[in-house]
């Protein structure tokens, strides 16, 4: 499941990360409601931890900008506790609210709550055609890739030879494979051709291409995307 967090404040972002990366969740990061709005364009977030107090746009705005198109959970974050903060939250669509500071294990069944409660009442449809490890997601049906909720942009060719891969993660498929399986045609000495791709790929969707986190080498046999926990 994925869960967007969002707040201006780094160390409080980064300790609930940790919270709920230790339950299993995929995080995404944003520290203001822009950047949760754009998060949100390119990749399917389950549930929202959105501060109220935030620069360029704070966490009611962004709620309200939400509510307009998506029915995820939304629980708000805030260091003021005055019931009027609670009640403007929850009319601009929040579906729970916490004070800080908070209680890591409050948050945490808090989320889980909401969660349970999304996925009964049918709100959330698992997209079979979503293809994810670690933060890296293709997703077929928009024909797009992002990495840490970043979107990529790649060419028709490279989004097939990623796709492929990372439906497949864990699994190493030889240069021929790729080849046959992405260009759907035999292949015929398509060393060159396969490896120039797999090489602007790696420039997009890594940190650092030559360190790669995702699309590897295995020397002597092809290539594959690392399968990590999503």
């Amino acid at each position: 499941m994925n869960i967007l967090i969002c707040d201006d404040d780094q160390q409080i972002l980064e300790a609930i990360e940790i919270y709920l990366e230790n339950e299993g969740y995929t995080i995404y990061k944003a520290f203001n409601g822009l950047e949760a709005l754009n998060v949100l364009e390119h990749t399917e977030i389950h549930l929202i931890i959105m501060d109220i107090m935030m620069p360029k746009m704070n966490g009611m705005k962004a709620t309200n900008e939400i509510r307009k198109t998506k029915n995820i959970p939304v629980i708000m974050l805030s260091a003021k506790s005055e019931d009027m903060d609670k009640i403007m939250g929850l009319n601009m669509g929040a579906d729970d609210y916490i004070t800080k500071p908070f209680n890591p294990l409050e948050l945490i069944a808090r989320v889980k709550s909401q969660l349970r409660r999304y996925i009964t009442l049918g709100n959330f449809t698992k997209k079979t055609n979503v293809y994810q490890t670690g933060q890296l997601i293709v997703d077929d049906e928009r024909k797009e890739a992002t990495v840490d909720g970043e979107y990529i942009k790649l060419t028709p060719l490279e989004y097939k030879i990623l796709k492929f891969l990372t439906e497949h993660a864990g699994k190493v498929f030889s240069i021929d494979q790729i080849y046959e399986n992405v260009w759907d045609e035999p292949s015929f000495n398509p060393e060159n051709t396969v490896a120039v791709h797999i090489r602007r790929i790696r420039e997009k969707i890594e940190f650092n291409p030559k360190k790669p986190k995702y699309l590897k080498v295995v020397w002597g046999v092809g290539y594959k995307v690392e399968k990590y926990k999503s």
